[in-house]
């Protein structure tokens, strides 16, 4: 029996139901600000406006709910959920204060182990999509600092990694940053491999510094507008 010649590149198919699609939906919505902070998520108007029954906008607000994004609430219906500036600068600073040590300890310590799962990290970052950047962020990261051997920075790190996931998504979004963060991380793992703390640290810090500054500016233009009607 002939079969027709494989198109090129990955054959993989992907079945994505209309939950899926749904989700992904409202989620570029939120995260691109069509959809802003306090904007009520009304089931029938968005399943007319996207084509579907309510059934598959029930659950993927549902799942917008476990990832941060939406609060529901008994009386009242869901709602995309709040961003604080302040928020965004706490968290960036406390990072300030806790990566660049931990990541000096991680080079002193002879870091070279984890830089393949650093390298295989940052080529991910190149394919992951905004619902997955925080958590491919944070595996390169964690591969560049686990070396130190500090599990309770690090597990207090990873709260913060946690609590930031959805700012970084803000960022991926409105921000053309995937090729600046992928020489940003480029220049670390460099950093580390050559055993250069100083200069590690002083790349670490100017990374964090600008996440902040392009984070805090799309939160502000975020929270300028009322939300949707």
């Amino acid at each position: 029996m002939n079969h027709p010649p494989s198109p090129p590149g990955d054959t993989k198919l992907v079945r994505r139901t209309t939950v899926d699609l749904v989700l992904d939906a409202l989620r570029q919505q939120i995260l691109s600000g069509h959809l802003r902070p306090g904007a009520p998520l009304r089931q029938e108007a968005l399943a007319d406006e996207l084509g579907v029954s309510r059934i598959p906008v029930r659950e993927a607000i549902r799942r917008l709910e476990a990832e941060g994004l939406v609060a529901v609430h008994a009386h009242r219906g869901a709602y995309v959920c709040g961003i604080s500036a302040g928020d965004v600068v706490e968290t960036f600073e406390l990072r300030l204060q806790i990566e660049p040590w931990l990541f000096g300890e991680a080079i002193r310590a002879g870091g070279g182990g984890r830089l393949d799962a650093a390298r295989a990290a940052l080529e991910a970052t190149r394919h992951a999509d905004a619902a997955d950047w925080g958590r491919v962020n944070w595996r390169l990261h964690e591969a560049l600092y686990l070396p130190a051997r500090r599990d309770l920075a690090m597990n207090v790190l990873r709260q913060l990694h946690d609590r930031g996931d959805r700012y970084l998504r803000f960022q991926v979004v409105n921000v053309p940053l995937r090729q600046q963060a992928h020489a940003e991380h480029l220049e670390l793992i460099e950093h580390a491999e050559k055993g250069d703390i100083k200069g590690a640290v002083d790349a670490l810090r100017a990374h964090i510094k600008v996440a902040l500054e392009q984070v805090v500016d799309v939160v502000a233009e975020l929270t300028q507008a009322a939300p949707a009607k």
